[in-house]
């Protein structure tokens, strides 16, 4: 019994290489979700794949011997639709518009348009080769539609919105489906994926290039960050002892503009406080040589005025 033929077990490779890199996207719409927000996550390659791999399940049907085409292509459109639905919910409006024209232009008007033309006009072979040349060009702009975020990263100098397992899976499934395509000699098959090896070839030295760059960058801003933050905190406590010292200034000078007592009314206070600590004999002593003293004084004072007439 003959063992299975290499093109199959290149195809299966090819299968599960291709439905990684469906499954791949799942980490950035669980962002999405969690966030909800596409924020600047690119729409496109989602709707391009979804055109892509539902006109592939339609060329496996077609062609003889293309089950493994159409089963791994089937399971790709499902997971694009629902990649696609998501982004539709949490993009911004403006985007939310311009996507729905898009998905109802492409992955539904030119889908049934293609469809109904090949099966109503054209007939056999044909069928295969006018299928064949749009998928392998759909193929194409799967892969060059990370162009857009390839261009995004140049000029942001960072990998942030470009996953790293997306381009991975594609240079892996470009390579793979390539060495398909050379065995069992199909020309739609080879060319796009051959040209998207390239391209994800691209992506991960692009990815590579500026994920260094990224990280310094971050440090770069985490730094200063943390710079701005001591510097505020400097200021505040500054701020907090020079008002501290406001206070006390103040409060000294309060306490300096108070009135003073006045001698006499210390004198005064004095005397009483003396004159409360006495005993009864002590008090009644001092009543009477203040009584004595007061009529010295009267005496000197009528004789001075005798004197003087």
């Amino acid at each position: 019994m003959a063992g299975p033929s290499l093109s199959f077990i290149v195809g299966i490779v090819g299968n599960i290489i291709s439905i990684l890199v469906f499954l791949s996207p799942i980490g950035t719409f669980r962002r999405v979700v969690k966030n909800k927000s596409t924020e600047d996550f690119e729409g496109l390659p989602y709707v391009s794949t979804f055109l892509s791999t539902s006109l592939w399940t339609f060329y496996g049907l077609l062609k003889p011997g293309g089950l493994l085409i159409m089963t791994v292509n089937g399971t790709g459109a499902v997971l694009q639709a629902i990649y696609v639905t998501l982004y539709l919910i949490y993009a911004p409006k403006e985007k939310r518009i311009k996507y729905l024209k898009l998905v109802g232009a492409l992955d539904v008007g030119c889908l049934a348009l293609v469809i109904l033309v090949v099966l109503l006009a054209i007939h056999g072979s044909a069928r295969i080769t006018v299928v064949g040349i749009l998928c392998a060009g759909l193929t194409l702009g799967m892969y060059a539609s990370p162009l857009s975020i390839m261009r995004t990263v140049i000029k942001t100098r960072s990998v942030e919105y470009m996953p790293f397992f997306l381009s991975f899976f594609l240079f892996l499934n470009g390579g793979t489906w390539t060495f398909y395509a050379i065995v069992v000699r199909d020309l739609f098959v080879l060319v796009p994926n051959a040209i998207g090896f390239v391209l994800g070839s691209l992506q991960l030295i692009l990815y590579f290039v500026y994920k260094s760059i990224s990280r310094s960058k971050k440090l770069t801003v985490k730094t200063e960050e943390e710079g701005s933050a001591h510097l505020v905190k400097s200021s505040v406590e500054m701020s907090e002892n020079e008002a501290n010292g406001e206070k006390n200034e103040s409060s000294l000078t309060k306490v300096e503009s108070l009135p003073k007592t006045s001698v006499s009314k210390q004198h005064s206070f004095q005397k009483n406080l003396k004159t409360h600590s006495l005993s009864p004999y002590e008090l009644q002593c001092s009543t009477n040589c203040a009584q004595e003293e007061e009529d010295v004084e009267a005496a000197l004072g009528e004789s001075n005025t005798t004197r003087q007439a």
